[in-house]
């Protein structure tokens, strides 16, 4: 026999976790006792519970899954914000809550961090809409089949799960863990419908002339990278990758197009894209900001979509059909087509060269760019927070190996700076570089003084423009400002006595080439490099993207037929 919290950690080691991240509560402590007794499964101590859960979301970035613990209904209520954006992100984070004494349940008490009710079961409703599977552990017979169920199909969905485990059971007596393999064992296709699928996309992409393949974020939820590179070369095409996608295929690949995203791609993505004839879309996520407000989305009538278990095409649509199988048998099936490889040697411009601002004159957002190019080196991964960041790392051309970093399906502002925390605890061979706004910080700076705590040696560079920029880009107003700290002085409290977290600030081009070169030197704590910046001196892709949007919020209401 084993305990309810013993057996729940041995499950999170099996599937590859060396750490879970925790905020303390009094429904918890039993939990976290029991977890800390599993050799080689490191406790992470968060700020708080919206942060905990960004950090875990971050962390299934770097290591393929995550897990938060939390208290009832304080915690998880706050914890579940962040673990929405991991279901629209397709990132399978197991939140774990302490809940209520059973005999409490039973004998109807009123108990503190709850509205107030006899009703102890609202937050795992609330769980089921935002998790792909959520289980309430109130007997500890029970507790291995449901957190088998919940990791199990966690893994197999590329979503979050939730477990609710009562206080007084994660020290009871359980049946040990059996093989993991039970749990975690793939879902494959439906073999025929496959073949039929993969038969049909062939079939389909041998009568076009100039297919093209697109690249969405769900690719990686698939786990297809690979097996996309091996089919762009079979069939010979120019590859688009949508913005959320940037990293998912190389871009030092010689059938790299750029980022397709309307109006605001790379330049020659989206002539190539409109100028095919048939675009094969794998992991693709079509919605309001990814289309630029319902401007840019492949027909459906000259597109086959590959979503994770789905083929959709022309007359045709299939269901269990796992992705990577799918791309992974297409290409040996496609007959080579590579005219829109043609064309884009013919529409591809060279870089511009960006010459160095002087070192003496205001800082601006196209020079810090320009100094931020060269960091990015092929064991960096790049994190952009929701807004002009997105654009400006956008911008950046990543060498094999390096990853980039959006939310941009969920597009909480402030996830950023958790979600690099957690990104860098699983991943600490990587150098870690965040950009981030002033008042996207303002949510969740707190988890920079646990990035000191563990000493991690991420680089964050801090917008400091005065406000919500991408806000103001969509609709101005008093409401898009922001009160300015003293960011780069916030280090120094967050150190206090005993971190060695570095805080700088540069107003130009001279101070900020300055700051680099500190932060490569600095070693044991973060380095934040606050860059001053006019209020108005951003992209003019954020521009563009910002009044498409607009109008896209802005349509007046249709009669409903």
């Amino acid at each position: 026999m084993t305990t309810v919290g013993s057996y729940l950690a041995t499950r999170f080691s099996q599937i590859g976790l060396q750490h879970h991240f925790a905020v303390a509560g009094d429904y918890n402590l039993v939990l976290l006792d029991e977890l800390l007794k599993q050799p080689g499964l490191e406790q992470v101590y968060c700020s708080n519970e919206l942060n905990c859960g960004f950090s875990a979301e971050g962390y299934a970035r770097a290591n393929g899954a995550a897990a938060a613990v939390v208290t009832f209904s304080v915690g998880a209520l706050s914890a579940l914000n962040a673990i929405g954006g991991a279901y629209a992100e397709n990132l399978p984070v197991i939140l774990v809550s302490g809940a209520p004494n059973t005999n409490d349940r039973a004998s109807q008490h009123l108990l503190h961090h709850t509205i107030g009710t006899h009703d102890f079961g609202y937050q795992l409703e609330i769980a089921k809409k935002l998790t792909c599977a959520a289980v309430s552990i109130t007997s500890a017979e029970d507790a291995p089949a449901l957190i088998d169920h919940a990791i199990g199909t966690a893994l197999r969905e590329r979503k979050p799960a939730y477990i609710e485990i009562a206080c007084n059971l994660s020290a009871a007596a359980c049946a040990e863990p059996g093989p993991i393999s039970a749990v975690t064992g793939p879902e494959a296709s439906d073999p025929d419908t496959l073949a039929a699928a993969v038969d049909a996309a062939a079939a389909f992409l041998a009568g076009k002339q100039k297919p093209v393949i697109l690249v969405g974020s769900k690719l990686r939820a698939a786990g297809a990278e690979q097996e996309t590179v091996a089919l762009a070369e079979s069939l010979g095409c120019a590859v688009a990758v949508m913005a959320a996608a940037k990293s998912f295929f190389p871009e030092d690949h010689p059938q790299f197009a750029g980022i397709y995203w309307g109006e605001v791609s790379a330049p020659g993505a989206r002539e190539i894209v409109d100028w095919s004839d048939g675009v094969l879309c794998l992991g693709t996520v079509f919605n309001d900001y990814s289309t630029v407000g319902w401007t840019a989305q492949p027909s459906p009538a000259t597109s086959i979509v590959a979503d994770l278990q789905r083929v959709t095409l022309p007359g045709h649509d299939f269901s269990r059909v796992q992705l990577r199988e799918f791309v992974s048998a297409l290409a040996r099936k496609v007959e080579r087509r590579d005219a829109t490889m043609t064309e884009l040697a013919r529409i591809r411009s060279e870089p511009v060269p960006e010459p160095a601002a002087e070192p003496a004159a205001k800082l601006t957002r196209a020079e810090f760019v320009r100094q931020l190019r060269p960091l990015v080196t092929p064991d960096s991964t790049v994190f952009a927070e929701t807004g002009d960041s997105w654009f400006n790392g956008l911008k950046l051309h990543l060498p094999g190996g390096a990853r980039f970093e959006v939310e941009m399906q969920w597009g909480h502002i402030g996830w950023s700076v958790p979600s690099v925390f957690g990104y860098a605890v699983g991943a600490p061979e990587r150098k870690v570089i965040g950009l981030i706004g002033d008042g996207s910080f303002q949510l969740t700076a707190q988890e920079v003084a646990q990035m000191i705590r563990r000493k991690l040696p991420v680089l964050i560079f801090l917008m400091n423009n005065h406000g919500y920029t991408i806000e103001v880009e969509i609709h101005d107003g008093p409401y898009n400002n922001v009160k300015n700290w003293d960011y780069a002085g916030l280090i120094s409290a967050f150190n206090a006595d005993d971190g060695n977290g570095l805080g700088l600030r540069a107003t130009s081009g001279g101070e900020l080439a300055k700051a680099i070169e500190t932060a490569r030197s600095h070693t044991g704590g973060p380095v934040l490099i606050e860059v001053v910046i006019d209020r108005d001196d951003c992209t003019s892709d954020l521009i563009s993207w910002g009044k498409r949007v607009a109008a896209a919020n802005a349509r007046p209401p249709q009669p409903v037929r």
